[in-house]
């Protein structure tokens, strides 16, 4: 039972101290389970990471199941979402219960205006950390795909299809065995 409280407690500190979203999550994830915590490898971490980023639901919260999924079954899947997901709802019940009230408050809207370009930082943040290690041409035409995915406002699905039958491919062609 400790292991699964452990898991628990880990990420509801992640969701606790977290703003900005679930982007804004994933580096204090990687840092908890790779750096403090050692529960799994960072090449494990950026494939759970893309699987999350693939499956259907935020991304944080995928991240979070698989991670607590691949330590612990699917207890450890349970507790991991339940220790992300608490923090956010108390908040947001907390927020909506008194929101109305303050809305229309000159401070609190001015401190909504000076929070933005924060957290469009952090939500950046993760997205530089997958570029590293990355060839500049791939990072030419990921960028090149973010800008058709947001101006043409395609869903992304369809290039992580393509993106996957062209890396299954590619490792057809030149010949190496494709981990499964």
């Amino acid at each position: 039972m400790g292991r699964y409280f452990e898991l628990f407690r880990s990420f509801f500190k992640i969701g606790i101290f977290t703003f900005g979203g679930g982007y804004a999550m994933i580096p204090i994830i990687e840092r908890e389970v790779i750096t403090r915590r050692g529960w799994i490898g960072e090449k494990e971490f950026y494939d759970l990471l893309t699987l999350a980023q693939s499956a259907p639901g935020p991304i944080s919260l995928n991240t979070a199941v698989f991670v607590g999924y691949k330590m612990y079954g699917y207890r450890g899947a349970l507790s991991a979402l339940l220790g992300v997901v608490l923090p956010s709802f108390v908040i947001l019940l907390l927020v909506a219960m008194f929101f109305s009230q303050i809305r229309q408050n000159p401070i609190v809207d001015a401190a909504f205006r000076g929070m933005q370009p924060i957290v469009v930082a952090i939500m950046l943040a993760p997205v530089l950390g997958f570029t590293r290690g990355m060839h500049w041409s791939m990072m030419s035409v990921a960028a090149a795909l973010a800008l058709v995915v947001w101006h043409f406002e395609l869903s992304p699905i369809y290039f992580l299809i393509v993106g996957g039958v062209a890396g299954l491919a590619w490792a057809a062609i030149r010949g190496k065995e494709v981990e499964r």
